[in-house]
């Protein structure tokens, strides 16, 4: 593979310049030359070297880090791109990366009814966004605040007539709209009904610290998810002076809630009443301590970044990402402890590369300029996409619009393209076009509570207004053997943030390579236009669009 793909490449890029000077573009139609260069083979090449145990999981800050940049670093070189940061292909990216833990593996509750013990990691998981090396939070006041949400927009402010300051918050995860469909956005989870929100609003109400009570349904997954992702050491960029934080974030699971509300002043109906508009904050007759040894490491990991210049407006561009973190080595299952990250997201690391060869082989070169990013730590919470479109290294008021790969479908090519957020922007508009193209449809997402709109590297582009899509395959599959396609469902099925998420013979790449082809001529279409897609009229970032598009 590394031998073979300079040649590939020098290749492309003559055969590029022949085509362009020859060649006219038509909108109507596909570039044949472009597509041929998306190979099955060396996708799969890319996805298993990249999600092999020898990277180790891909951690922000370990070996795995150095070795996942460098090698696509390496990659884009061999592919002829030039480097996307002036003479490099790295932004850096500083982070902190905190390593709390309880000096009790205990956590304890105490209220006039009783006493709740809680585990370490089985009932709890718990940390600290402080830049200091033990926190100590001692008799604290539980409050109950539903679901922790103050939005205007919606005439709904859970924190109404309560003062929190120096107490820990009790909160639900997701938004009123899953359980009214008369409230916010229905069924589609809106960005208060994240977890990353609640920390947020939490600090600016002068909270001590927040607890999140996990129910599977509500979170779009399960407390293995919760319980992986908050052990081990946690990264956050590198906090500004005066930045308003908690002293600890936490998340329990169901029944220890239960047994808190148990224990409290008032019963567990309070998250029923919580769900219906005027509810008001509760006092639960509960307190608790905290105490936590933090160890901190400042370093920086790294953004690696690629260009295609485009002919004509080289100035515009159209970013591709996909984000090259996972979670490392964590707790060994059934052996095992690498967590190899092979949907999540080698899969979409590895379709930046296709890309790449697409756009290099097309008959007429892209008239913008083509940007493939590769983004450090969004298994942290988006830290890579959110440090760049902070410190952008090609001006937002350029960028044509985002275009995210993260955990392609493995199981078999659909009929149908799934839009997470749907009715968001207008890059939807060029999807249904391209989709046309490939005899596909847009079909609604599956999950709408899941909130995944705000759940990936796209979301960081969005709140500057820049457009951002994020999509992948949808509706029926176009397997007929329905005893093959089930037998590779249930194959692929529980494998999210789990050791199991690696390469197998259970993989169906005809999908992935659909959906990737289609990612290339949404690209390709925004690059051939002169158009800036916008935000649609009902999208709550479409005041951030027009001002963008003012400038």
């Amino acid at each position: 593979m590394y031998k073979t793909l300079p040649i590939l490449a020098l290749s492309l890029l003559a055969l590029a310049s022949c085509h362009s000077q020859s060649e006219q573009y038509d909108a109507s139609t596909l570039d044949s030359a472009a597509l041929a260069a998306i190979s099955e083979t060396t996708y799969r090449n890319y996805v298993t070297e990249l999600s092999s145990d020898d990277f180790l999981g891909r951690k922000p800050f370990t070996k795995g880090d150095t070795l996942a940049v460098q090698y696509i670093e390496k990659q884009f070189k061999d592919l002829g791109l030039a480097p996307g940061n002036g003479d490099s292909y790295f932004q850096e990216v500083p982070m902190v990366q905190i390593d709390a833990k309880p000096t009790n593996n205990t956590w304890t509750f105490s209220g006039a009814k009783g006493q709740v013990n809680a585990r370490y990691l089985d009932d709890f998981v718990i940390g600290s966004p402080q830049l200091n090396e033990q926190i100590q939070v001692s008799d604290s006041e539980l409050v109950f605040v539903g679901f922790g949400i103050v939005a205007p927009e919606f005439d709904w402010n859970d924190y109404a007539d309560v003062d929190v300051k120096g107490k820990t918050v009790v909160a639900m995860i997701s938004d009123p709209g899953r359980y009214d469909k008369n409230l916010f956005k229905a069924d589609t989870m809106t960005y208060y009904g994240r977890w990353t929100y609640k920390y947020e609003e939490a600090a600016r109400q002068g909270a001590a610290g927040v607890i999140l009570i996990h129910e599977t349904d509500a979170a779009s997954y399960g407390w293995n998810v919760v319980r992986s992702g908050w052990s081990g050491p946690q990264l956050s960029l590198v906090p500004q002076e005066n930045a308003q934080n908690v002293q600890f974030q936490s998340w329990i699971t169901t029944p220890i809630a239960d047994q808190l509300f148990a224990i409290s002043t008032i019963d567990a109906g309070a998250m029923e009443d919580a769900k219906k508009p005027g509810f008001k904050a509760r006092e639960m007759g509960v307190k608790t301590g905290v105490t936590l040894q933090n160890k901190i490491r400042k370093s920086t990991s790294n953004n690696v970044i690629a260009q295609l210049k485009g002919t004509k407006r080289p100035d515009e561009v159209i970013i591709y990402t996909a984000h090259w973190d996972h979670l490392g080595v964590g707790e060994a299952t059934d052996g095992d402890s690498i967590f190899n990250g092979a949907i999540d997201n080698a899969a979409g690391v590895a379709a930046l590369f296709e890309i790449a060869k697409a756009f290099q082989a097309a008959k007429v070169q892209p008239e913008r300029t083509i940007v493939f990013m590769a983004v450090t730590a969004e298994e942290e919470g988006l830290l890579g996409s959110q440090y760049y479109t902070e410190h952008p290294i090609f001006p937002l008021d350029k960028t044509v619009g985002n275009l995210n790969m993260d955990a392609f479908n493995a199981v078999g090519a659909t009929k149908g393209v799934s839009i997470v957020g749907r009715g968001q922007t207008e890059l939807e508009d060029v999807v249904a076009r391209s989709a046309a193209k490939f005899d596909r449809v847009i079909v609604d997402s599956g999950n709408p509570s899941s909130g995944g709109f705000y759940r990936s590297d796209h979301f960081n582009f969005v709140k500057q207004g820049v457009p951002g899509l994020f999509m992948g395959s949808g509706g029926d599959y176009l397997e007929t053997d329905t005893v093959a396609l089930n037998k590779r469902k249930e194959a692929l099925a529980g494998t999210y943030h789990t050791v199991h998420d690696e390469i197998n013979e259970h993989w169906d790449l005809t999908g992935i390579l659909a959906d990737i082809r289609l990612f290339f001529d949404i690209g390709y279409s925004l690059s051939m236009d002169t158009a800036f897609p916008n935000f649609k009229s009902k999208s709550e970032f479409k005041e951030l669009g027009d001002k963008r598009l003012s400038k």
